[in-house]
C-alpha cells in the first residue's frame, strides 16, 4: 500500500493554512503566537482521506522568509507539493525561493493552487494564472495544473481533492526493505508516556519493540508505541507521517534534526563529497572556502565549500564540491540537500551527497582520479559502487549493514553483489570480513616487510610465530582472523607455513657446519640430562649469540619450550607423552607424584611438563589429578 505525504509551499499570507483547513477541517496553527499573528511559524501536520480510500498526510510549512529553516525541515520526506499562490498577489519572492528549495529535494510531483479567487474578478484571475505559468517555466512544476479555489467558500476544493487523488497514483512506492530511518522534526513529552518524536519515515519500517539508534548521539531507544494519523499501529512504513513514543530516552536527549534509524545503519563524517547545482539567479555563485548553511533532512549545519573542478562556480553551473563541516553529519549516499549563504541568508543551490569523505580533496594532480571515482559513486551500477566503497573502506572491515547503507540496496542484493565481486577476485573473505583485494595486497606487502626484517635477524628460525606476525600486520585481528588472512597469502603464493611459523615463500634456513655442531651438542646434552634436570634458554646458550640463534631455530622441532624459558628435548617430551597415555589408559587418573616417580623427575620439572600437556590438550586436570583430554 502506498503511503503519501503532501506538503504546502508558498509566500506568507497566501492561504496555505486556510487551504488545509478547507481540505481537512483541521487547524494546523497550534501556537498562540501563530493564531494571534495569523502566520505559521512552526510546522503543522494533519491528514485526510481521498475518495479512493488513501489516507494522505499533510505538512503545512511556514511561508515567511525568517522561517525558511522550519520550511526545509518540513519539506524532508515529501512525495508531492501543493504550491499555493494568492490570486490577488501572484508569484512573490518567497514563492520563488520555495520552488528553488523543493527542486533540490527530489520531489517530482506537484500542482499549483491559486487561492483567494473570490477576491478578484475573472480578468484578474486570468492574468494571475498566466503570471504563475510563466514563473514556473524551467522549474519542476512547469506545465503543472493550476486549480482555482477559495478556502472560505470552498470553491474548487472538490476539484483539488480529485486532482490530488489522481496524482497519488504517480507517486513511487517507498523501499521498505532498507534499514529504517526517520528524520525528527518535532520532539515533546506526553505525561504518562514520556518522549515522543514525529517525522516522516524515509526508508524501511518501524515496529513496536524495535530497538533504534538516535543519531548523532548514538544513544539507544526502544519503540513503546506508534501512531499514524492519530491511530495506534503496530508498524509504520516508509512514506508515513509518524509519531513514535520512545522508552529509555529523555526528551532532552533528542531534538529536531536528529535521525532515528536502525542500529549501525547510518554513515557519519565531518566532510562530504557532493554534487552541487547552483541556481541561475545572479547572486548564486560559489567561491573556494565560502561559508554556507547546509540543510539535510531536518538539520542545519555550517560548512565551508571546496570546489573540486575549478576555483569558483557561476550561477547555473554544476560540479563536484567537498564540504568541510563544522559539526558531524549523519547521512546516506545520494541524500538530497540545500545550501544557503551564511550572510545574507539566500538559497543558492543544492544537490546530492555522493560520498562521506575520509580524505580532504582540492584541485591538484590527484583531482582527475577523484572526479572519476565520484562519477561512479554518483551514477554507477551498485556493483561498481560497492567495489569502490570496499576499496576505500576495507581498513574499517565494514559490516554488511554498512554496505547496505552506502549502496542503498537491501541485504539480499548486497550478498549477491559480494558473491559477484568474490568470483571476479576483487574482494576476499577474511573470517567473514569482506575486504578489497587492493587492501589485502597492502596487508600482504606489510607482512612481507615484517618477515624480511625478521629473517635477517633470525636467519636460523623457520619463521615467525603466526599470531605474532598477524598481530603486527593488523592489531585488531583475532586468532581466527589471522588464520584466514595467512591462508589467503599462502594461496597467493607469497608466504608459507611450517607448523605455526610463517615465512616468506622462498626463505630457507641455511646452517653451516658450526651451527650443525652446536645443534648436535645441545641435543646430546639434553638427552644425557633426561628428566632429572632442566635448563633455561639462557643457561643453554652460555652467553653465545650464535648458540642462542641455533637454540631458537630448534624450538618447535628438536626442542620444546616449557613455561616461558625452560627447554626439553623433543625426543624426551614425546617419550613422556607415550608413558602418560599408557599409565592413564591402564591405571586411570594420574597424580603428579605418579608422573614424578614414573619419570624419575623432580616435582618442579614434572609440573612444567604436565602444565604443557594441559596447554596442548593432551591431558586435562580434574581436581588434583590428570586424565586424557
Amino acid at each position: 500500500m502506498k503511503h503519501i505525504v503532501v506538503g504546502t509551499a508558498g509566500h506568507i499570507d497566501h492561504g496555505k493554512t486556510s487551504l488545509i483547513k478547507a481540505l481537512t477541517g483541521r487547524e494546523t496553527d497550534t501556537l498562540d503566537e501563530e493564531k494571534k499573528r495569523g502566520i505559521s511559524i512552526n510546522l503543522g501536520f494533519t491528514y485526510f482521506d481521498l475518495p479512493s480510500g488513501k489516507s494522505v498526510g499533510i505538512v503545512d510549512v511556514p511561508g515567511h522568509e525568517k522561517f525558511i529553516k522550519n520550511m526545509l525541515a518540513g519539506a524532508s520526506g515529501l512525495d508531492m507539493v501543493v504550491l499555493v499562490v494568492a490570486a490577488d498577489e501572484g508569484m512573490m519572492p518567497q514563492t520563488i525561493e520555495h520552488i528553488d528549495i523543493l527542486s533540490y529535494l527530489n520531489i517530482k510531483n506537484g500542482l499549483v493552487v491559486m487561492t483567494k479567487c473570490d477576491m478578484v474578478d475573472d480578468e484578474m484571475l486570468e492574468l494571475a494564472e498566466e503570471d504563475i505559468k510563466e514563473g514556473l517555466v524551467g522549474t519542476f512544476l512547469e506545465g503543472s495544473k493550476v486549480i482555482k479555489v477559495d478556502s472560505l467558500s470552498k470553491r474548487g476544493i472538490d476539484d483539488l481533492i480529485k486532482e490530488l487523488d489522481i496524482m497519488t497514483e504517480e507517486v513511487e512506492e517507498k523501499n521498505t526493505s532498507l534499514p529504517a530511518r526517520l528524520n525528527v522534526d518535532r520532539v515533546f513529552s506526553v505525561k504518562g508516556f514520556g518522549t515522543v518524536v514525529t517525522g516522516t519515515i524515509i526508508e524501511g519500517k518501524i515496529s513496536v519493540n524495535d530497538d533504534l539508534q538516535i543519531y548523532p548521539s548514538n544513544k539507544k531507544a526502544t519503540v513503546r508505541s506508534i501512531q499514524v494519523h492519530g491511530s495506534n499501529v503496530d508498524t509504520a512504513y516508509a512514506g508515513q507521517r509518524t509519531a513514535i513514543n520512545l522508552s529509555n530516552i529523555k526528551v532532552t536527549d533528542i531534538d529536531r534534526g536528529y535521525i532515528i534509524a536502525a542500529p549501525d545503519s547510518m554513515l557519519d563524517s565531518m566532510m562530504l563529497d557532493v554534487k552541487i547545482k547552483l541556481l541561475k539567479h545572479d547572486n548564486c555563485k560559489l567561491e573556494n572556502w565560502d561559508r554556507l548553511k547546509l540543510y539535510h533532512g531536518t538539520r542545519e549545519i555550517l560548512c565551508r565549500a571546496v570546489p573540486l573542478e575549478k576555483e569558483s562556480m557561476k550561477p547555473g553551473e554544476e560540479g563536484y564540491v567537498q564540504l568541510r563541516l563544522e559539526e558531524k553529519i549523519v547521512c546516506k549516499k545520494l541524500d538530497p540537500f540545500v545550501i544557503r549563504t551564511y550572510s545574507p541568508m539566500d538559497t543558492i543551490g543544492g544537490g546530492i551527497i555522493v560520498d562521506v569523505a575520509n580524505v580532504k580533496h582540492g584541485i591538484n594532480k590527484h583531482t582527475p582520479k577523484v572526479i572519476e571515482e565520484l562519477k561512479i559513486k554518483e551514477s554507477g551500477n551498485p556493483k561498481d559502487i560497492l567495489d569502490i566503497y570496499l576499496r576505500l573502506n576495507s581498513f574499517k572491515f565494514p559490516k554488511i549493514e554498512d554496505m547496505m547503507s552506502y549502496v542503498g540496496v537491501n541485504k539480499s542484493i548486497i550478498e549477491d553483489l559480494i558473491k559477484d565481486l568474490e568470483e571476479e577476485k576483487k574482494i576476499v573473505d577474511i573470517n567473514g570480513k569482506k575486504v578489497h583485494v587492493e587492501y589485502l595486497e597492502l596487508l600482504e606487502n606489510k607482512l612481507i616487510r615484517i618477515l624480511e626484517v625478521y629473517h635477517k635477524e633470525n636467519s636460523l628460525r623457520e619463521g615467525m610465530p603466526k599470531q605474532e606476525a598477524g598481530s603486527k600486520v593488523e592489531s585488531t585481528f583475532k586468532a581466527k582472523d589471522i588464520d584466514a588472512f595467512l591462508d589467503c597469502l599462502v594461496a597467493r603464493g607469497s608466504v608459507k607455513m611450517v607448523s605455526n611459523l610463517v615465512s616468506l615463500k622462498d626463505f630457507k634456513v641455511e646452517k653451516n657446519s658450526d651451527d650443525i655442531a652446536i645443534q648436535k651438542n645441545i641435543n646430546s646434552k639434553l638427552l644425557k640430562m633426561g628428566f632429572s634436570d632442566i635448563l633455561t634458554i639462557e643457561e643453554l646458550a652460555e652467553g653465545d649469540k650464535r648458540r642462542k640463534q641455533v637454540i631458537d631455530s630448534m624450538i618447535g622441532t628438536d626442542l620444546v619450550l616449557l613455561g616461558e624459558e625452560y627447554l626439553m628435548s623433543m625426543e624426551l617430551y614425546k617419550k613422556a607423552i607415550d608413558r602418560v597415555k599408557n599409565f592413564i589408559g591402564k591405571s586411570g587418573p594420574m597424580a603428579i607424584a605418579d608422573f614424578r616417580d614414573m619419570m624419575g623427575s623432580s616435582r618442579k620439572i614434572s609440573m612444567l611438563i604436565l602444565e604443557n600437556f594441559d596447554k596442548e590438550k593432551i591431558t586435562k586436570r580434574v581436581e588434583n589429578k590428570r586424565v586424557l583430554y
